[in-house]
């Protein structure tokens, strides 16, 4: 297999990417203005996503699927803002831990390893769910998503109460741990554990491994491989690195708040692999992918915050799921050889959904940009959509 034909993927991504910016530019010469700024805001964003995401696209290779990952963040969070107030001294006016007060490194190698820690035994625990209980990994990890954040908070002002505290968002805010708040440290661990899944996935017995479980697990236990291991491998290192990520992002933010921190963060976990070219059958997906995935997902965030006039925020979620929608269809397109064969507005349900799609297209620009953008918009995809139909009617009765 050619170096195109295998990165075909990637490269699309980077044109991508590419493209994006450059429309970006249409709207808004910031990139051009100040360019160290934004390049070390897209690299941090992308970083921090891209630490997670790469656990997550572990698991949807071997078949899997993790929704947990948000609330992984934000219970190891809580879990190393504690044990730093544990670490902390005793203001004696207030009885409170002064986490500023923290001096040297050892308190918060200590909190950083108890939070990995607690990240094996969240994927451990996923694993005994799933390969034990024999719960779909959708049922496993979605109890802890819903869990893992109800148990943060109540466990916050558990602890902090016990520490003499009242507060139920724990502080980190010691000067050496703020030092993980630079934007090169979570691009450094990105970049470092990256090369170290690549290696894993594409140099190694057991990534081929991996592989093979992905695309049929019932062929993988009857040649030997032993899948319940090879499970546990790929949720641990999930939960893992959203732990990770949890030390990183109470660095950056300085508190752990249940309510806030993490909200949705899974879902862009698994667009970032999808969008990568993760399939969700499993088997098929390459690590430099997810890489280019995280960092075009974060483009397009991005040039949403720069384009869009107001309310960026309210976008992000639709563009996000319009991503991943596009790209499982692109990823079917391309497994069904092509698509050839396929039809994407068959029948009656082909012509009920055109106008559907066109009456969402026209909506959104409608919002943005008022009645005209979306006149102009339904009627474009309505004219683009039904040629496509009528297109795929002709081959499909030659």
């Amino acid at each position: 297999m050619g170096f195109a034909s295998k990165y075909r993927n990637e490269i699309g991504l980077l044109v991508a990417i590419i493209c994006v910016v450059g429309f970006t530019l249409i709207f808004n010469q910031s990139y051009l203005t100040a360019p160290e700024i934004n390049v070390k805001n897209i690299l941090h964003q992308t970083a921090l996503l891209g630490i997670f995401a790469l656990g997550a696209a572990m698991v949807i290779i071997v078949g899997g699927i993790d929704l947990s990952s948000g609330s992984v963040i934000v219970f190891s969070a809580s879990i190393c803002a504690l044990v730093l107030m544990a670490c902390a001294p005793v203001d004696e006016s207030t009885g409170m831990p002064q986490t500023d007060q923290i001096v040297g490194w050892s308190p918060v190698l200590l909190a950083i390893g108890v939070t990995i820690v607690v990240g094996l035994v969240i994927g451990t625990l996923h694993t005994w769910l799933i390969t034990v209980v024999q719960l779909p990994p959708f049922v496993a990890t979605l109890a802890s998503l819903v869990g893992l954040r109800s148990f943060a908070k109540v466990l916050n002002p558990a602890v902090s109460k016990a520490l003499g505290s009242e507060v139920t968002k724990v502080r980190a805010d010691a000067e050496s741990f703020v030092l993980l708040s630079e934007w090169w440290v979570a691009l450094t661990v990105f970049l470092v554990l990256a090369v170290g899944c690549y290696v894993l996935m594409s140099h190694t017995v057991c990534g081929r491994h991996l592989y093979a479980l992905g695309g049929n697990e019932e062929a993988a236990r009857l040649s030997g491989i032993q899948t319940d291991r090879m499970k546990w491998l790929v949720y641990s290192i999930g939960a893992v690195t959203a732990s990770i990520a949890g030390i990183l992002y109470l660095a950056k933010i300085g508190a752990a708040n249940p309510a806030t921190l993490g909200v949705g963060y899974e879902l862009n976990a698994i667009a970032a692999a999808v969008v990568g070219g993760c399939s969700l059958r499993g088997g098929i997906g390459l690590i430099p992918g997810v890489m280019l995935g995280v960092l075009f997902l974060r483009v397009v965030i991005d040039a949403i915050n720069k384009v869009v006039p107001k309310g960026s925020d309210d976008f992000q979620g639709m563009i996000v799921g319009f991503l991943v929608v596009l790209a499982v269809a692109v990823n079917e397109f391309r497994r069904q050889g092509g698509g050839k064969k396929k039809q994407f507005f068959p029948g009656s349900l082909g012509v009920a959904v055109i106008p559907i799609l066109s009456l969402v297209g026209a909506s959104v620009l409608f919002v943005m940009y008022g009645n005209t953008a979306g006149i102009v918009t339904f009627f474009s995809v309505l004219a683009i959509l039904t040629a496509w139909k009528i297109t795929e009617s002709a081959a499909a009765k030659r």
